[in-house]
């Protein structure tokens, strides 16, 4: 018989793996925050669980030792054992961090070179610990089935509570055995599940007597006081305790009284154990079987390779400049054939055609879009690392993740904002003695939040630090040649702190490990501007520094604002453009040797975009010009053009490795006609003029 092929679901195995770990990763924070948190410790054991299930059914034995000691470390930290301190916190993150190298070393198809050996024996060692208030009590403690066990933790898994019932039947009873059977289908018809009997029901050789005492391991939903409801109602039951199934001594007792051997726990996941008991029972329900709340449908998804997705929305792309073809050609049609039903039916068709095609491509924008939550949970522990090293109290503030984004814009805006956050940890928020110097409380805040306005997302970074000094970026500046003296005075604070975007400039006085403030930083604004996007910077000193970065929602599909140079047409970004005004020639003054135009009371500089692009002005003559003001981070810059055509969605096509990078071009789109114009990259344009 062949073997059963796996490979095909490792895709979907590594998605699960990665869910998995973000829980892990934001459970454990959440953990040292809160303290022995039930809810918590509960959700991080059923995360290692399934890890270590879809690991074993996999066959990545490492990574199925890893988590099954995990299980065992954190059912120690349920069930009282252990506490939860600093240590158990930083050895769970090593466990976290040891399962992020599995699992690249299985993306990579690499043999396994990580040696996990050392860490099981560090976990297993930790999970041997006692408390000394429970020493005493533990040492006596036997191992328990681990057939019971598996059962247990299964139920747990669900979050059902685990009960131990010990029944006595009247002695004045008659049919002892069948009110122990009533009793038993009454537990059942309530939702019990029965994972173990005393005595076991389905033995034909039990006698009256064995019914006198009963027993039953059961999990279930209800409370203590209601499950002991249950069977005091019924007739013929002279005692009823109920004991919350929290030690194991109850699965001992269990084990012992039915005759089953305890064993100790095996080195291999207890899914892959042989089951061992006379007993049968039903099996416990799977966690992706637990049925929806009356009322409500269960969601369903399905995971969809990501090619797929990106094959669609190039297809809806096409979609979207065929139709606007379509629809001029039918306008043509029918200012040409106004008498014409048949062009009245192509006109009302081609309307039709166009609102499928809007709610198609919204659909699969909508497909395409991510939490930013995704993005999001990577900065907790690395700011609570960051923090331990530096010795630094921080207090982050997430808000926001539910605002979605573009896949493609997640992936492509991560770095950025990591460099960002080491910066505001690093150098924005001081030590501790320092804030008390300045009577700031010794916890500093750093935010970060998400949010949409308009057709754009907002991500702001916030630190209430010391800000950055004016002061001093301009004698960096000047030291390092960046600027002269007489740009030095005529620069003010707001500009100043600009100077943090330059290539290379840092008013650090020391390299640090964690980052530097401003290395790098003309990198993170070259990458955001690579994406469409401005980044703002707000600073006072004293008290904070925030950066604003502005996103389009997607790199696929752009809202484009049309413009005509002479006989040429371009589009420039909507995302990029802040005011359309017109003005008047006369209104253009020069100021050594540049134009510039005041548009309500501030100063812009303004070119003719003909003569960046070696395009022929065309004489404008009495008529006022079509200028567009865009923007770059804090800069605003007024581009005049010939006409505006309005704008519309285009579709952002790559020029290719034979065309390459263009200055000032960021891609190409079709139109409605079936032209093929040229997409404007407004950084692009910035730096052209900057090197006039």
């Amino acid at each position: 018989m062949d073997t059963f092929d796996l490979s095909e679901f490792l895709g979907v195995f590594i998605d699960e793996v990665d869910e998995q770990l973000d829980i892990i990763d934001q459970e454990i924070l959440v953990l040292e925050q809160e303290g022995e948190s039930p809810e918590v410790i509960q959700r991080l054991f059923r995360a290692a669980h399934t890890l270590k299930g879809s690991s074993a059914t996999m066959g990545f034995e490492d990574m199925t030792k890893l988590t099954h000691e995990m299980e065992h470390l954190l059912d120690h930290v349920r069930n009282g054992r252990l506490s939860v301190t600093h240590d158990l916190i930083n050895l769970l993150f090593k466990c976290l961090d040891e399962l992020k190298q599995l699992k690249e070393e299985i993306v990579s198809g690499q043999d396994p070179r990580t040696d996990i050996t050392p860490l099981i024996e560090e976990v297993e060692n930790f999970s041997s610990r006692k408390q000394p208030e429970q020493e005493e009590e533990t040492a006596s403690d036997e191992q328990y089935s681990s057939e019971i066990q598996a059962d247990i933790d299964s139920y747990r898994e669900q979050g059902l509570h685990i009960y131990e019932l010990s029944i006595n039947i009247s002695a004045e009873c008659e049919m002892k055995s069948v009110r122990a059977f009533l009793i038993k289908n009454q537990l059942e018809s309530a939702g019990a599940d029965i994972i173990q009997s005393i005595p076991d029901f389905d033995q034909p050789d039990n006698q009256e007597e064995d019914y006198e005492k009963i027993k039953f391991l059961i999990a279930a939903q209800q409370s203590s006081s209601e499950i002991s409801g249950l069977v005091e109602m019924m007739t013929d039951v002279d005692q009823v305790a109920v004991n919350d199934f929290g030690q194991e001594a109850a699965v001992k007792e269990a084990a012992a009284a039915t005759g089953t051997e305890a064993v100790e726990k095996a080195e291999v996941p207890v899914e892959q154990e042989k089951k061992a008991g006379s007993a049968p029972k039903p099996e416990p329900p799977k966690a992706d079987e637990k049925k929806p709340a009356k009322g409500r449908q269960a969601a369903q998804t399905i995971r969809v390779d990501v090619g797929r997705l990106e094959h669609l929305m190039n297809l809806v792309g096409e979609l979207v400049i065929d139709q606007t073809r379509i629809s001029q050609v039918s306008g043509l049609l029918h200012n040409r054939y106004t008498e014409d039903d048949t062009v009245d039916d192509l006109v009302q068709v081609s309307d039709h055609v166009a609102r499928v095609i809007g709610e198609l491509q919204e659909s699969v924008m909508k497909v395409r879009m991510l939490p930013i939550r995704q993005l999001f949970s990577r900065f907790p522990r690395m700011v609570r690392d960051l923090a331990q090293t530096l010795d630094k109290d921080i207090d982050l503030v997430i808000e926001g993740q539910e605002t979605e984004l573009d896949r493609t814009v997640i992936e492509k805006i991560g770095d950025p904002l990591i460099h960002l956050i080491r910066n505001a940890v690093d150098h924005g928020l001081e030590s501790k003695e320092d804030r008390a110097k300045t009577d700031k409380p010794p916890k500093g805040v750093l935010r970060i939040t998400a949010s949409h306005e308009e057709n754009q997302v907002v991500i702001t970074v916030e630190d209430d630090g010391a800000g950055i000094d004016p002061d001093k970026m301009r004698a960096s500046a000047l030291k390092k040649g960046v600027i002269t003296a007489e740009e030095a005075e005529k620069l003010t604070d707001d500009e100043a702190a600009y100077l943090i975007f330059r290539p290379g400039f840092s008013t650090a006085k020391e390299v640090s490990d964690v980052s530097g403030r401003g290395v790098g930083m003309d990198i993170v604004r070259s990458h955001i501007e690579s994406l469409n996007g401005i980044i703002e910077l707000n600073t006072k000193l004293g008290q904070g520094t925030s950066f604003k970065i502005k996103l389009p929602l997607t790199l696929a599909i752009i809202t484009g604002l049309i413009i005509r140079l002479a006989d040429r047409t371009f589009i420039l970004p909507m995302s990029n453009v802040v005011e359309i005004v017109r003005i008047h020639p006369d209104t253009i003054q020069t100021i050594k040797g540049k134009s510039i135009v005041v548009v309500r009371e501030q100063v812009l500089p303004i070119v003719w975009l003909h003569d960046l692009l070696q395009i022929p002005r065309t004489d404008p003559g009495n008529r006022q010009l079509p200028v567009v003001i865009v923007g770059v981070g804090e800069k605003r810059i007024a581009l005049i053009v010939d006409e505006l055509q309005g704008n519309q969605e285009i579709v952002v096509k790559s020029l290719g490795k034979y065309v390459g990078k263009i200055n000032g071009v960021s891609g190409a789109t079709i139109l409605g006609d079936g032209r093929v114009e040229l997409i404007l990259e407004v950084a692009g344009i910035n730096r052209m003029i900057n090197n006039v």
